[in-house]
This record gives structure tokens, sequence and C-alpha cells, in this order.
């Protein structure tokens, strides 16, 4: 058996380090581990509870608006308080923005190295070195595109600076709404900001991740992972939230179910964190750091749903979701332009390192189509927040979907100030360890199987976890 360990990896947000051990040039155990410890959640406790929404953006810095996102929403869960229609679609722009930045970097920015090999410059080297399979003429227009993304990348971050005050870290959403009235200038900004991502979208990143789909094939069946998904479901079409754009729901064990937040339990025997902790749901959660304990790799906890690890980020949402695809989909898997399919048409192909690039491509025009149209909705000069009181005690819990998937925020309050607040990261459910009952983490499962015939260049160990955009 050979062991191999790469750490940090790179091309990620945050540290993670990934053990795997191979026999005949496959993967057949592996280990995901966190290594750093943030502590939000007890720098949280005692506090003014609308600090949350500013203090947990810092926890990733990619993705500080969904943290911001799932505040609010914990905050006004526990204040009974709902947001006015003007504030409930001006977050929902400010966080549209924020997926469509996220998305396009992931791919351009972290994983699209993986496939195409740029210059012996920085900052394309290092990499490993072996399986670029693209012509070289295709390869240089991906080259080319790795610029352009930048700026695109760019004008997404002003769209959520529009509204939000600044980027990556917003002011714009706050407990009760949104603190801009939007105006009509800013409605146009928006709006000419959001055509141009929405040509880029559909005639350079679709197209490309495609064209490199079609180059690596065998990758439709290398990373397959539990094939369990939950989503915590996004962007509240209704001022009710009856209904939103990326769907609540789980897939579990090949059935669809609904959404149960009752559900989630965080385990710890192979984190550090104490064992006493183990096994609570995150409403009564403790963050107790125990950095020597033994047999313990990861100072990530192990959320699991209904008892079994599920996978979060694209691919699960767009399974749950199942929209219709793109006509570049359409013309990839050889299906009339004129039909319509929807993301589980692909079949078994979604489960792969592949399907979870194509989704997030896919979810990326979703949801900037559906921004085009809740520009519309907005109206000039009304009213985008709701006043709020903070309560002598209460509790509440907010649940939206990070780009990089499921997350949620629970929060308790006493004497108006802060008494316990818990968070459930996006990538945690990914980069989890094993649970108390030794059940691998998603990324670790995926890993199971990989096939790595260079072990001085294992691009498909890297291409599995640079999948999941931990």
């Amino acid at each position: 058996m050979t062991k191999l360990t790469i750490s940090p990896v790179t091309r990620i947000e945050g540290h993670l380090k990934i053990e795997v051990d191979m026999e005949g040039g496959k993967v057949v155990d592996a280990k995901s581990s966190g290594t750093m410890y943030r502590g939000i959640e007890n720098i949280l406790r005692g506090r003014d509870p609308r600090d949350a929404s500013q203090i947990t953006q810092r926890i990733c810095g990619v993705c500080p608006t969904a943290h911001g996102t799932a505040s609010v929403r914990c905050l006004e869960n526990a204040f009974k308080v709902k947001p006015p229609t003007n504030g409930r679609i001006i977050r929902n722009l400010i966080f549209g923005s924020d997926y469509l930045m996220s998305h396009i970097l992931h791919f351009y920015h972290l994983v699209a190295l993986d496939y195409v090999k740029g210059p012996d410059t920085q900052p394309f080297i290092p990499r490993y070195e072996g399986d670029y399979r693209l012509d070289p003429k295709t390869n240089q227009v991906a080259v080319g595109q790795y610029l352009q993304a930048l700026d695109i990348k760019q004008k997404c971050h002003q769209m959520v600076a529009l509204f939000g005050g600044k980027a990556p870290i917003t002011y714009g959403m706050v407990a009760g709404g949104a603190t801009e009235i939007p105006s009509l200038d800013k409605i146009v900004s928006l709006k000419w900001r959001l055509k141009e991502i929405q040509e880029f979208i559909d005639g350079t990143y679709l197209p490309t991740v495609y064209l490199v789909a079609g180059a690596y094939k065998d990758l439709f069946g290398v990373g397959v992972g539990c094939k369990n998904f939950v989503s915590f479901g996004a962007f509240p079409l209704d001022d009710d939230e009856k209904t939103f754009l990326i769907k609540p729901g789980s897939y579990t064990q090949g059935k669809d179910l609904p959404l149960d937040q009752t559900q989630i339990r965080e385990y710890v025997k192979y984190s550090n964190y104490d064992d006493s902790t183990t096994g609570l749901h995150p409403s009564k959660g403790k963050t107790v750091w125990v950095p020597e304990k033994k047999g313990a790799y990861s100072y990530v906890k192990a959320p699991r749903y209904r008892e079994l690890p599920h996978e979060g980020g694209p691919l699960a949402r767009m399974w749950v979701t199942n929209p219709v695809l793109s006509k570049n989909a359409n013309k990839f898997l050889g299906v009339d332009s004129s039909k319509e399919i929807r993301f589980r048409d692909l079949g078994d192909k979604a489960f792969s390192i592949l399907g979870r690039i194509a989704a997030r491509a896919e979810e990326c025009k979703l949801v900037a189509d559906a921004m085009d149209k809740w520009i519309d909705q907005l109206k000039p000069g009304a009213p985008s927040w709701t006043k709020v009181e903070i309560p002598k005690e209460a509790e509440g819990f907010g649940l939206t979907e990070a780009p990089r998937g499921a997350l949620g925020h629970w929060i308790s309050i006493k004497d108006q100030k802060i008494d316990n607040y818990q968070v459930v990261a996006a990538t945690i459910w990914n980069a989890s360890p094993r649970d108390d009952k030794g059940k691998r983490g998603p990324i670790e499962e995926a890993l199971v199987g990989t096939p790595v015939p260079d072990i001085k260049n294992p691009f498909n160990i890297v291409r599995v976890v640079r999948s999941f955009d931990p």
C-alpha cells in the first residue's frame, strides 16, 4: 500500500490536507483534514445579536455574502420579522451577484488549470504535469479566457457593491431587509453590468465547460461520492418564502425528501472538539476546542443529515431542483436542441468530477437569468427595510445555500445578547472527516476508486477535491 499526502491543497479557499492510501494505481481510502481553527462562534457570545451578520462574514474570504445572508435570516427568524419586497429582492441581487462571481472564479481561476495548460509563468505554475488533452489552438483560447474572466469577476463584485455598499464584505444586508432604497440610476447600472456577464456565461463560460468535458469524458466516471444530496434552498421568490429559485430538500438513499432541519447532527469523534459535544443538533451545539485530541485528524466537524453523509453544493442543488439545462448541454449530449432536457437527464454522468463542474456552470446561468427578472421587480423609492427590535430571549435559525453548499446559522439570545451561536458552514458538509460511526465524509468517499497512474502527478486527486470547491 502506498500513502500520499497533499498539504496544503492549493487553489482552494482555506487550509485543507488530503491523505490517501493507494493500491493498484487507485485510491482505496482517504482522509480530509481541515487544518485551521477559527472559533467565530465563541467570539460572538455576549455581543449584540445584530453584530453577527458582520462578524460571520469573516468566516470565509470567498463567500462572506452567503454568511451575511444566513445570519440576517437567522436574526429575522429570532426577531419574528420579514423584509419588505424591495428588501427581499435587493438581498437576492446582492447574493446572486456573489454567486456569479464565485462560480466564474471557481472554473477559470481555481479549476481550469487542471485541464488547460497555461504558460510556464505565474500564476500558472507550480502545477502537476502530464494529463493535458486540449489541442494547442483550443488550449490557447482557454488561457485567454482566464484574463477575460478576471474582468467579468470584477464586474460581479461591482454589482455586489451597488446595493451592498462594498465587496467582498457587504454592509447592505441587515436584519429586517436591506439598507439601500433602490434608485433608478442604480437599477440601470446593475442591469447593464448583468447583461455583459450573461453574454459571457452564455457565449464563453458554458461552451468552454462542455468543450473541456468533451476532452476528458472518462472523468464523468471519477469522483462519484456518496450520492446523497442536501439543499437548504436559496433566493426566495415571494415575501412569505413559499417558493425558492433553488429548492430546499434532500435526495437521500435514492429518495426525494422534504427538508427537515431538525434532522441535522454534528459529530466530532475524529474532530478536534470535545467528545461531550458530539451528536448534537446545531441549535444545542458547542464549540469546545481540543487541539491535541487523540485520534482526531481535522478541525472540521462531521455534519450529517438523517444520520448520513450528504453532499452539498451545485451538484446537490441542481439534482434537488432539477432545472432545464442550457442548449450547450443539448449539444454535448447529442440531443435535439428543440427538446427540453433537465439536470437529472445527465444520469450517472452527474455523479462525477465533471458533473459538479457542469452543475456549477448551469447554475450560474440559472441565477443570472433570474436576476435579470428580479431587477425589473424593484420599485424605486419604496421601503427596503422593516424596523426590528431585539427580544430579551429568543432562538432562531437561518438557512441558505452558499455557492459551496448548504449553510446554516443558529442563535440563542438571552438578556438581548448572544448566548450561543453555531454555524454549519457549506464546505463542512463536503470536507468533513469520518463521523462517530466511521462513515467517510463526501470528499473522502469521492476519492475512493480514483485512478492515480503517476504518484508524482496525482492530477485526479486534486481534480476530485477541487470539483467540490472547498
